[in-house]
């Protein structure tokens, strides 16, 4: 008896080299008579050969009479269906590998079956995974329908994949997809997702015909990207305002922080009879929080309570995040105490709020409690932990979730980085950059930008400026790590050219720039650039100048030993109260740094009236005296500080080598190096001060 390898090579050979139909009488002979061990099994053999579906199928195109290929072609279709069946089945349960199995032991796959397998991808938010696997189809030569096209632009939406998004909307032309309603839908929805809603536009002005989801899509898009204005626009003019639109609305406003705006429309949403549901009183929680408006969210809260909405689950979690903003701890228990059955979001949402409150170890309870842990638990841990200083536990939580086989995401890339950066451990982030660029996710613009900021705050600055290159699409916040990082590693003369190239480009820079620039021109003595960018916010980008900008040229002319000139400017330019103290605090250290006792001890003494329970204005005034040799007031400034209560915060700092890390702490002098280190930083010192700077400036010009 030939095996089933064997015959499947002789139907083969009879179908393209002796006769169709000895082929025919051979496909008989297996399902009946011959082979009776294959009975009803004729599938097993589909399993050699793929090639004998496509062979059945043209039997049947020609011998349409026959009750052998009609009888085979169903057992396929039965086959398939089963197949697919089962693999949706799998996804749906959460077994997303198995059901990936299953897919792969398909000898033919119909488009069902693809799409049954692109969908579970872009379901389970595995949208990179949904994206290769509609490449695979197209490599494979099967043709892509409207439902391969809708869950393939799903996953680009998902995914914010602009430019893989763009090659479907060419692909889905070409096809004669485009005009399908749902692949329309689905092009609306993937560049809404993507910021890019005056695309969305155009694909809607060339459809024939629209759905409410049409219209819902686009006014997505619109609010999505905070283009309001637009988007009320749009929403006044639709046929029919359901009730999405409604909470589309609102919840745009809510992203922008505009509290007002999204009570303003629920009260209209309210006289045009649509009743709200969980998700609007959700969404005018969330814009509460957003705001930090108390009264507000206590006002919606009541309103919650009276309508009947306050057991919904939805509801409860936006009430959670929002009072666990504003630190109440009371109105925290008090929402969590009425919980009943928690769903997955109800513990990410506890989590974070312990975590918002500063709790970690109640935060890390709602964690080991919670019975299923999603992406958003891992992040929300890591992100809590960075947040407050625990970087260490974040890194250690990092790790368990890879040991868990949770799969790394742009957002936990971007917070294990800023976890690397502030404990300045460049091994750790070498090692989650190569999880990123496994798990193809350093494109995404929030990981690039992340990487350029750890790079530069563990001291490789080469690694920072390699990692601005790979950025395809840079926006202000690229432009800005970079520029910050050039100034912190004092590469001057490279930030300002990097400057520069950011203008030329067209890209418009903004407060957060001019504050690197500022700091860079501080650090390295470049006093006459300093004033010139000082001037170019106003007068060349209309930019008014922040208290943190004035700090910055005080601490510039201090620094430069222009202690006067400095003072005069902090008056100048202080307007409020806050600006004041931040200036002069900064003016402070430069007359520490000068030795300047007159203008000192007239600085510190203000400090020390307006804000009596900061530490700095005490600690540098009785610095200043103590280098000035004038201990009794020292002393007294020491005994005012003990009297207000207010403790100094030991000065910190530490270094990794070779993978270890060491801790210096003030007054603690017990390094085994230390001689060594002094010694060094002694000479250091003395060379800087032998380099000296001839500046020419005005401080009553034009600024």
């Amino acid at each position: 008896m030939l095996t089933i390898k064997e015959n499947i090579v002789k139907i083969c050979y009879y179908y393209y080299w002796v006769a169709e139909q000895k082929c025919i009488l051979l496909l008989q002979s297996l399902i009946s008579g011959k082979l009776q061990l294959q009975r009803n099994k004729w599938q097993d053999v589909l399993v050699f050969a793929g090639s004998v579906t496509k062979i059945v199928a043209k039997l049947l195109r020609k011998h349409s009479s026959s009750i052998i290929i009609k009888t085979l072609m169903n057992g396929m279709r039965s086959y398939l269906f089963r197949t697919t069946s089962k693999i949706v089945a799998l996804a749906r349960s959460g077994k997303i590998y198995d059901a990936r199995k299953l897919f792969d032991e398909i000898p033919h796959k119909d488009s069902v079956a693809w799409n049954a397998m692109l969908t579970a991808y872009s379901h389970m938010g595995l949208y990179q995974e949904s994206l290769s696997l509609f490449g695979s189809m197209i490599i494979s030569h099967s043709k892509p329908d409207n439902y391969s096209f809708s869950a393939a632009l799903n996953a680009c939406a998902g995914a914010s994949h602009f430019r893989f998004g763009a090659t479907l909307h060419a692909l889905a032309v070409v096809s004669g997809y485009v005009s399908s309603l749902p692949v329309a839908n689905s092009l609306i929805d993937m560049y809404g997702k993507c910021l890019l809603p005056d695309d969305a536009k155009k694909v809607f002005d060339e459809m024939s015909d629209s759905s409410e989801v049409t219209w819902c899509s686009l006014l997505f898009a619109y609010a999505n990207s905070c283009r309001l204005g637009r988007a009320l626009e749009l929403f006044r003019n639709m046929p029919e305002k359901v009730l999405i639109a409604w909470n589309i609305m609102i919840a745009g406003h809510a992203r922008c922080g505009e509290v007002e705006a999204c009570l303003h429309l629920f009260k209209e949403m309210c006289e045009s009879l649509c009743q709200p549901d969980q998700w609007t009183f959700s969404a005018l929680m969330n814009a509460c929080a957003e705001s930090m408006e108390r009264l507000y969210g206590l006002m919606v809260h009541g309103f919650v309570i009276k309508s009947g909405w306050s057991s919904a689950m939805e509801v409860k979690n936006s009430m959670l995040s929002f009072f666990a903003k504003l630190e109440c701890h009371e109105d925290v228990m008090k929402v969590f105490n009425s919980f009943g059955c928690l769903n997955q979001v109800s513990w990410n949402a506890i989590i974070d709020a312990h975590m918002k409150l500063g709790d970690t170890q109640k935060a890390f309870l709602a964690f080991q409690q919670a019975p299923e842990r999603n992406i958003v638990s891992w992040t929300s841990m890591i992100v809590g932990y960075t947040r407050n200083g625990n970087g260490e536990l974040a890194l250690c939580i990092f790790l368990d979730m890879a040991r868990n086989s949770v799969q790394l995401d742009d957002l936990v890339a971007g917070a294990v980085l800023h976890a690397c950066s502030i404990l300045a451990k460049l091994v750790h982030g070498r090692m989650v950059h190569g999880c990123i660029i496994r798990r193809g996710l350093d494109k995404y613009l929030y990981v690039g930008n992340s990487l350029v900021n750890m790079y530069a705050k563990c001291g490789d600055i080469e690694g920072s400026r390699f990692a601005f290159l790979g950025i395809l699409e840079k926006d202000l916040v690229s432009w800005n790590s970079m520029l910050f990082a050039f100034g912190m590693h004092g590469r001057a003369n490279e930030a300002i050219c990097l400057y520069r190239e950011m203008v030329a480009s067209g890209v418009k820079p903004d407060e957060v720039t001019f504050t690197g620039l500022l700091i860079t021109c501080s650090h390295l003595g470049l006093i006459n650039e300093g004033f010139a960018f000082f001037q170019s916010m106003s007068l060349e980008f209309g930019l008014s100048h922040g208290m943190d900008h004035v700090a910055c040229m005080v601490d510039m002319l201090g620094r430069g030993g222009y202690v006067a000139e400095a003072r005069s400017f902090a008056k100048k330019y202080s307007n409020t109260s806050t600006a004041r103290t931040n200036s002069w605090e900064v003016l402070l250290g430069a007359c520490y740094a000068q030795g300047d006792l007159g203008t000192g001890s007239f600085v510190g003494e203000y400090l020390k009236n307006s804000e009596p329970e900061k530490e700095v204005g005490y600690v540098l005034l009785s610095n200043l005296y103590c280098a000035s040799g004038q201990w009794k007031e020292a002393e007294i400034v020491r005994k005012a500080m003990k009297d207000q209560g207010v403790k100094k915060v030991a000065g910190s700092s530490w270094i990794e080598i070779r993978n270890e890390v060491t801790s210096f702490v003030s007054g603690n002098n017990a390094y085994p190096y230390m001689a060594d280190i002094s010694k060094i930083l002694y000479f250091l010192e003395l060379e800087m001060k032998h380099n000296t700077w001839l500046i020419n400036f005005d401080i009553e010009g034009p600024l």
